[in-house]
């Protein structure tokens, strides 16, 4: 099973990051707002999936969702653009 680290665009423009074995289920759990949807997305419909990469195993996936999460919303931005 390889991991991918992802960046989903919220409806008031903010980027949520995580990780996921299954980057379109996780989106549909979160768009579900279901009780699986991570509690910062809900109520920020609608949600894009807007940047996704195969890290490798659970714990590079998550060391690379903290590098990115401590990063600046313009440099998620500039992570978003050059994909």
């Amino acid at each position: 099973m390889e991991w991918s680290v992802y960046l989903l665009r919220c409806g008031d423009d903010s980027l949520y990051c995580g990780v996921a074995i299954d980057v379109c289920a996780r989106l549909a759990e979160h768009q579900s707002q279901g009780p699986r949807a991570a509690k910062y997305v809900r109520g920020r419909t609608p949600l894009s999936m807007v940047y996704s990469r195969v890290v490798g195993t659970r714990s590079e996936a998550c060391r690379e969702e903290y590098r990115i999460k401590r990063l600046s919303k313009s440099e998620k931005e500039q992570l978003v653009r050059v994909g």
